[in-house]
């Protein structure tokens, strides 16, 4: 584990500070650790995995030198501008044929946090959150499975706080300080997120399935819009019709044929 700088918060110091209801009533934050430099904050949650780590321990990164994107991408961030996070959980309570679940608690508390902050917040199908058309955050989330359920999942989280130049070949990044001036504090905007995501994983527990889909649907990019999309080098048009029980993206055409599509099988053009 590459790192300058390890620092482990108790729950009580951690959570007195940040919340004003029982710190035993919340996930998130139980072992918080703060990198000043890492490979990538998932690789090292893994790890943390592998000795035990708690359910909620959250690694705070204030630099990534290899982020992790979706397989063959990575994650750009300048040193301290951005919101660089991985958290653990291991709902044991989730069926594995369910993991999508996750994905879309995740999206829909980045939504709530950004929406106080910025206008046209939408989730991009898999795993982006855009304002109008342009990509503020990524989540890559790798979980793995024991029997029939979840046995882990770390939830990596990249959010695009005060960057204000990107190199990297991404089309179309995008930071909020870009979009409205401020400058913003990368442990604030976690602490909000968790205030957020709090509130989705009791209902993800509670089985609130419906509820939390209608939710994802609601903010769903392009949903029921007519679009061009790609996949094999050929374009076509379609609209949004939901998304299926894996996780994959259902498309219907003109003539009202539904195709559904896994994550990187089709992709959309602006």
């Amino acid at each position: 584990m590459n790192l300058t700088k390890i620092i482990f918060l108790s729950i009580n110091h951690f959570l007195s500070e940040w919340f004003t209801f029982d710190p035993q009533m919340f996930l998130m934050g139980r072992n918080i650790i703060f990198l000043d430099e890492v490979d990538s904050t998932n690789n090292y949650a893994k790890q943390l995995v592998s000795d035990g780590a708690a359910n909620g321990t959250v690694v705070l990164a204030h630099f990534q030198t290899r982020g992790k994107g979706q397989p063959g991408n990575f994650w750009e961030s300048e040193a301290g501008k951005n919101l660089l996070t991985s958290i653990i959980l291991h709902p044991g309570f989730l069926e594995a044929g369910k993991q999508f679940l996750i994905s879309k608690i995740v999206s829909l508390s980045l939504v709530d946090l950004l929406t106080p902050e910025v206008n046209d917040v939408s989730i991009k199908w898999p795993n982006d959150l855009y304002i109008g058309n342009r990509k503020v955050a990524g989540i890559l989330i790798e979980n793995s499975i024991k029997g029939s359920t979840l046995d882990s999942s770390i939830i990596g989280i990249g959010l695009n706080l005060n960057q204000l130049v990107f190199h990297s070949k991404a089309p179309n990044p995008v930071s909020l300080q870009q979009l409205n001036g401020k400058i913003y504090d990368a442990q604030e905007m976690l602490k909000g997120f968790f205030q957020y995501f709090e509130k989705w994983y009791r209902l993800l527990e509670a089985g609130k399935f419906q509820q939390i889909d209608k939710a994802y649907l609601g903010k769903l990019f392009g949903f029921n819009q007519w679009r061009n999309f790609r996949k094999d080098n050929e374009t076509f048009e379609a609209r949004i019709f939901g998304i299926g029980e894996f996780g994959q993206l259902q498309l219907e055409d003109r003539s009202g044929k539904i195709t559904e599509y896994m994550f990187k099988e089709v992709e959309y053009i602006f």
